[in-house]
């Protein structure tokens, strides 16, 4: 018979903070480009802290910790995930690139790849933009990306939210870059 009895916390074997901090890094950055939701920022602070994701870039209109509204939904992970603010965009876009990152957005364009058949290079670091709820990723940025991918969808709708968008690339990235 299995075992499906719920573990406690105890028996989870969670870092504490200072080692999570230093804990190798997934070679992933988090670009919130424009985020409007609290919650959305901070959902997407806790799926960083699960993977290991090096760090978050909040720009423009994106919320900041300290917050109680991100807190609310990253239940402290805005103290464990590495984050960093940009007014513009651009610039901090240019400066990961500066920083030998491969800038991916994600966003439905023209030449855009299939999320299941893209192939993260493990010798790569990478930082994926995640645009705004309504607009998407700015054009501008997408213009300074070096690709762009998409997640296939079959409904009527033609986006997923952006902290669900963030949670199925950064779990395919990290999946992929972990074989």
């Amino acid at each position: 018979m299995i075992d499906n009895r719920k573990l406690e916390n105890k028996e989870l074997n969670r870092r504490t903070l200072d080692e999570f901090k230093e804990s190798n890094k997934t070679p992933i950055v988090v670009v919130l480009d424009n985020i409007r939701s609290l919650n959305n920022i901070g959902s997407v602070f806790r799926t960083s802290d699960a993977l290991l994701i090096e760090k978050i870039i909040l720009c423009g209109i994106t919320g900041t910790p300290p917050n109680k509204e991100i807190h609310k939904t990253a239940l402290g992970a805005e103290d464990s995930v590495t984050w960093e603010y940009y007014e513009k965009n651009t610039e901090a876009i240019k400066n990961l690139k500066g920083n030998g990152y491969k800038v991916i957005s994600l966003e439905q364009t023209v030449g855009s790849i299939d999320l299941m058949k893209y192939k993260p290079n493990i010798d790569c670091k990478y930082a994926l933009v995640f645009g705004n709820e309504l607009r998407g990723v700015e054009q501008e940025v997408i213009n300074l990306s070096d690709e762009c991918i998409e997640i296939p969808q079959f409904g009527t709708k033609h986006s997923f939210n952006i902290s669900v968008s963030a949670g199925i690339v950064l779990w395919d990235f990290f999946s992929k870059l972990n074989k």
